[in-house]
């Protein structure tokens, strides 16, 4: 194993978080990437196209916490859209919105509503990613390039995974820029409220992906022949059903687990799953939500519920079970302060987690956010399923839709 096994990425020390932190924020695990054939070093940037850039920076600066820290549009050069770049510990999100009428963002948006479109991976060569993907069939829609400006070079390509999603790799060497080539430093004028924390989240845990019937071993292959990936969890049968509906999912990481992709597909059940619904108004396979590794969660959800964060119910029942309190044992904060705020818990072999749903962030009922406090588990709720499952049901219900 090589020193490298632990260093930080750029993002993790700009936002001076620790590495015995993130490996409880994330579960990082030692790692050798002179073994990888495609080594993977962390997230780079999750990418939005929106319907409204403006107004969702303006959404994501107030009620998650997060930061302005560079932007492109016409005011820089750039005539077809705005993007504004937010930045949370070491997340950085991007968000597109189209400002020329014939923007091929409006395209999407009319199809998918706002939703994921990239999720860039910071690698440390491009080149040799590529030519892997190349050699075992995946389609490269962005060929090797340099991007210059006065802050230095940036190297990027893209290969294309589920739907309509890409991931565009970076490899950044010394660039100092706030973003890439063509971004100017942005700092907004919205003001947090007094006593408001430095930020809500630190990183980002996982990333889940639904795809069609029949599709989730196809993306996990791709994602172990591709890119190295392996399999860290599966789940099928009665772990992940209800009553009324039911889903498969199985569990990718790359090699030190910063980057974890859960890939779901429905399956039978009496009504509507989740994953089919989604299916539906994204019109198509995409990503589903975004797990958002926090230190404090009830902190966190108190702050984004005040700002009018909008979170799934869970009832009284899960918190009163017996089989509940005896399986979970000692968590760091009372059962009822968990209750207060709708939290979940599960704990497995290795420790316990802290974790909680928002209800769709946008107008179609696709993409949303988990929160999540990790304590030694490096699991994604599993006992938690069921519940979270019949919450998501009761809102399907309300729209409709099972």
């Amino acid at each position: 194993m090589t020193d490298s096994t632990f260093t930080l990425t750029n993002q993790e020390r700009e936002a001076q978080l620790e590495l015995d932190q993130l490996q409880q924020l994330v579960g990082l695990v030692p790692y050798d990437e002179r073994q990888d054939v495609f080594p993977v070093t962390g997230w780079d940037a999750i990418v939005f196209v929106v319907g409204n850039a403006t107004q969702a920076a303006h959404f994501y600066q107030s009620a998650f916490g997060m930061e302005l820290v560079a932007y492109s549009g016409p005011e820089t050069g750039n005539r077809d859209h705005k993007a504004y770049v937010l930045k949370s510990g070491s997340i950085r999100f991007v968000l597109k919105g189209g400002v020329d009428p014939d923007s091929p963002l409006h395209d999407h948006v009319r199809r998918h509503g706002d939703g994921v479109v990239d999720i860039s991976l910071e690698v440390p060569d491009v080149d040799r990613c590529v030519e892997h993907a190349r050699s075992v069939g995946a389609t490269v829609v962005q060929e090797p390039e340099d991007l210059r400006d006065d802050y230095g070079a940036v190297r990027i390509a893209a290969i294309g995974t589920y739907g309509e999603t890409r991931h565009t790799l970076v490899q950044r060497g010394d660039y100092s820029g706030p973003y890439l080539p063509g971004y100017v430093p942005r700092r907004s004028e919205y003001t947090r409220r007094e006593g408001a924390p430095k930020r809500l989240f630190q990183a980002l845990d996982h990333i889940v992906g639904n795809v069609e019937l029949g599709k989730m071993d196809e993306w996990v292959e791709f994602y172990r022949r591709v890119m190295g990936f392996s399999n860290m969890a599966e789940f099928i049968g009665d772990d992940i059903a209800t009553d009324y509906s039911a889903l498969m999912s199985k569990v990718v990481a790359n090699g030190n687990h910063r980057v974890k992709f859960p890939l779901n597909e429905p399956a039978v059940g009496k009504r509507k799953s989740q994953i089919d619904e989604y299916l539906e108004f994204y019109r198509g396979p995409g990503a589903q939500h975004l797990a958002l590794a926090t230190n404090d969660i009830l902190r966190t959800v108190d702050c984004m519920r005040a700002e009018g964060v909008e979170f799934l119910a869970t009832p009284d029942s899960y918190y009163e079970d017996p089989a509940l309190r005896e399986r979970i044992g000692e968590v760091r904060v009372p059962i009822e302060e968990l209750q207060k705020r709708g939290i979940l818990v599960d704990r497995d072999e290795d420790g316990y987690l802290l974790q909680i749903f928002t209800r769709p962030v946008q107008d179609r009922p696709t993409v949303f956010f988990e929160l999540i406090e990790r304590h030694g588990s490096l699991g994604f709720g599993k006992g938690n399923f069921k519940a979270l499952f019949e919450a998501i049901e009761r809102e399907q219900a309300k729209r409709g839709n099972l």
